[in-house]
């Protein structure tokens, strides 16, 4: 089972002198990353942490190196603030940051790569196909067959994916996914959505969501009330047990650490796969790492703490 979590020690926020909270960017995920990194900022301010605000617009790295911090908390989601780019900003300017180190940022941002890699690891995720092009989507339909969800290679948040059941769906959804860039279509697996927070080397418990809509879209995931999130999740302990020995196998694959979350489904013969790793996940009152993070004994100030905690301790340091 999932333990709970310890608090930040004795003299945390002070030891973390000026922080930074990068939050806004230029990605197709600004909203929530502006609305992540005001819950963050605020539930610093709260633990007693000397922080600021700072939305870096347009990729403008001059900012960064304007700052008069000790260290930076990383709300940036999407494409350049989640794929590496920040954190070798920061690296080179000897900012200590919250996150993964370069490498793991840059493989996790890319799906088709991490699901690549993981499953060299042995560890199941749903198969997959790469569209580079309108043949391919005739080649998905004789070969692969549906349902799929087609999805592009490096946006989050559910940006740009669509679920496709019907041969006459498939080349929209695959132009809707195009304008995101790259795009691969994902072996649609039937049954319930969970998500495992985990800080450090420790799995938060598991959370299942679910929703009346199609999916757990963009929607469900940070506008609607009428989302389902239970948590500890209702499985039994073996289940649990399987499916964290399956998210700690994800994270050494992958090399993340410090903070994140592993995505999962369970498909009707109970087997979980993976389906992706979200090294800076949304920190919204929607999101999901604080759910698990009070079902883990942490409220929000002592959590964003606890994760700045690993900046002190060398722990996330590149490699």
């Amino acid at each position: 089972m999932s333990g709970i979590l310890s608090k930040p020690a004795a003299g945390t926020a002070e030891k973390c002198g000026r922080v930074a909270v990068l939050m806004g960017g230029d990605s197709a995920e600004r909203e929530v990353s502006l609305n992540s990194g005001n819950a963050v900022y605020q539930a610093l301010l709260e633990a007693g942490v000397d922080a600021i605000p700072v939305d870096l617009q347009a990729r403008a790295f001059h900012q960064l190196a304007q700052l008069e911090v000790d260290r930076v908390f990383n709300l940036l989601h999407g494409r350049g603030g989640e794929d590496g780019t920040i954190r070798a900003v920061l690296d080179l300017l000897g900012l200590p940051s919250t996150g993964s180190c370069v490498v793991a940022l840059a493989l996790t941002m890319d799906k088709v790569l991490t699901k690549k890699v993981i499953r060299c690891s042995g560890i199941p995720t749903p198969d997959f196909m790469e569209l580079h092009r309108e043949a391919d989507c005739e080649r998905l339909l004789a070969d692969f067959g549906l349902p799929v969800f087609v999805k592009p290679v490096l946006e989050g948040s559910s940006i740009g994916m669509t679920p496709v059941y019907a041969a006459d769906d498939l080349f929209p959804a695959w132009k809707k996914a195009c304008r995101y860039g790259a795009v691969f279509a994902e072996r649609f697996i039937d049954g319930g959505e969970y998500t495992a927070a985990f800080i450090g080397d420790q799995v938060l418990p598991l959370i299942k969501l679910d929703t009346p809509r199609e999916f757990y879209d963009y929607e469900a995931k940070y506008l609607a009330d009428d989302t389902i999130y239970t948590c500890p999740s209702g499985l039994d302990d073996d289940k649990v047990n399987e499916i964290n020995d399956l998210v700690r196998r994800t994270i050494s694959a992958t090399r993340v650490s410090d903070w994140g979350r592993v995505d999962l489904m369970l498909d009707a013969q109970q087997q979980p796969w993976v389906i992706e790793v979200n090294t800076v996940p949304g920190m919204t009152d929607h999101s999901l790492v604080p759910m698990a993070g009070r079902a883990a004994g942490l409220e929000m100030p002592d959590l964003v703490l606890k994760i700045l905690e690993a900046t002190l301790t060398g722990e996330g340091a590149d490699v």
